[in-house]
């Protein structure tokens, strides 16, 4: 469920980049908005009926109501704005069942609306698809997904869990369980802080679990990131950050959050490949994909692998692991951080990649496009120096799972049922047993 397109950054800014990179995740609502043209408002006669059952109540919009709309009554009919987005009002019923409260983010695909359901009398998250063809397509491949999932999820997979969906108008809208905020939200919000490395390994055990699942049932979902997993509930602490102890405690910034629970779902399963399909084309977002992926050799499952191991750096240290917009400068990257990729891969890249190669190997420095791109390349620290100067303990078992989940050959890549029988995660329980 990708939100938004991410935006290219100057070099310049290279060392900024993960804070300027855009929220992608569909989880915190954000201040609300009218739309265009659209009266922002609620329900004359319910406007406690929400903050009584546990919803926030809607200050921004207080003064200003839906006249004339029945309590189950349909909103007037409008048409789509440009793009094939739903135009709505606040307030507005979605169907007699579910009453909108606010919108919680949109991207390519269309919109999420957070929405009070009258029936099961709780908060869900309705993602409304625009009303174009290839669009509505695409959603219901991923209600596909979403269905097939939810049939053969006994035990709790840590996918997020669609609860209904609805042709409305000409939108395609699928109703999921309402969450708290994406990881990188978290991380966003805790400026860039990173998470303990006991919660890392939760987290990551977790994930991993979620990846797992899906691939038993041949699917990859080819577009993990911080941004497409949820914490469950929004609930957190405030901590002591201890690097700071030196400063003024009453000082607000010397703190940092820790969620109160490390419970978390996977979400955004409209990207989601079946193992018999075509996998020659572009997948993942740029931060998170994989080197085969890059030069065009073919992906398949290791692909998610790839992307859990850049997502347990950047869950370490606080910033993406590969902080680049092109593709030499991130094959650049990846040698600098993991070394040199294999002769075998390079000369087997398709004809889109062959420019990043020169005699048999990267064409680094040389086809750099400019000296901040060099620069950017050269400060990387190698793996292992990165996760030393963020984990205080449990490095070396760490440093081990990801050599294993960031190996460039995708057929030597550790599945994610071998992960999970890594030290890193075993070794914790038998401490605990």
């Amino acid at each position: 469920m990708e939100m938004e397109c991410v935006t290219e950054f100057p070099h310049t800014h290279m060392d900024r980049r993960p804070k300027k990179r855009p929220r992608l995740a569909w989880d915190v609502p954000q201040a609300t908005k009218a739309q265009p043209g659209i009266i922002c408002g609620q329900e004359v006669g319910n406007v406690t009926s929400l903050a009584s059952s546990g919803a926030p109540s809607d200050h921004t919009c207080s003064s200003l109501y839906v006249k004339g709309v029945a309590r189950n009554g349909s909103p007037p009919w409008r048409d789509d704005d440009k793009d094939g987005h739903y135009m709505f009002a606040l307030g507005e019923n979605l169907t007699p069942r579910y009453r909108i409260h606010s919108k919680m983010g949109e991207g390519t695909f269309g919109q999420v609306l957070e929405c009070w359901d009258r029936e099961r009398k709780e908060m869900v998250a309705i993602k409304i698809v625009r009303g174009i063809k290839k669009y509505r397509e695409a959603a219901m491949i991923e209600i596909d997904v979403l269905q097939q999932l939810c049939r053969h999820d006994k035990n709790g997979s840590r996918c997020v869990q669609i609860r209904n969906w609805f042709d409305y108008r000409n939108h395609i809208c699928i109703v999921f369980e309402k969450l708290g905020p994406s990881l990188y939200d978290f991380l966003r919000k805790n400026s860039y802080r990173s998470f303990p490395i006991d919660l890392v390994r939760e987290l990551g055990r977790q994930l991993l679990e979620c990846v797992a699942f899906m691939h038993e049932l041949r699917l990859i979902h080819t577009d993990l990131k911080p941004e497409n997993i949820l914490l469950v509930s929004a609930e957190y602490i405030k901590v002591p950050d201890y690097k700071y102890s030196s400063r003024s405690p009453k000082d607000a910034c010397y703190y940092k959050r820790l969620p109160k629970s490390s419970a978390i779902k996977v979400i955004d399963f409209g990207s989601t490949a079946y193992e018999d399909q075509d996998h020659s084309y572009i997948v993942s977002t740029r931060h998170y994909r994989a080197p085969e992926v890059i030069l065009g050799l073919g992906w398949s499952y290791p692909c998610d692998i790839w992307s859990v191991g850049c997502i347990l750096v950047e869950l370490c240290s606080g910033e993406a692991l590969f902080q680049t917009h092109e593709n030499l400068e991130h094959l650049a990257m990846m040698e600098r951080v993991l070394g040199p990729i294999p002769p075998h891969m390079l000369k087997r890249v398709d004809r889109h990649a062959e420019k990043y190669i020169r005699r048999g190997r990267l064409d680094w420095p040389e086809g750099a496009t400019s000296r901040e791109s060099i620069k950017a390349v050269l400060k990387l620290p190698r793996l292992q120096n990165l996760v030393m100067q963020h984990v205080d303990h449990s490095a070396g078992d760490l440093i081990d799972l990801l050599q294993g989940l960031l190996r460039y050959d995708p057929t030597n890549r550790l599945t994610a049922r071998e992960a999970l029988r890594h030290p890193f995660f075993t070794r914790d329980l038998h401490r605990r047993s």
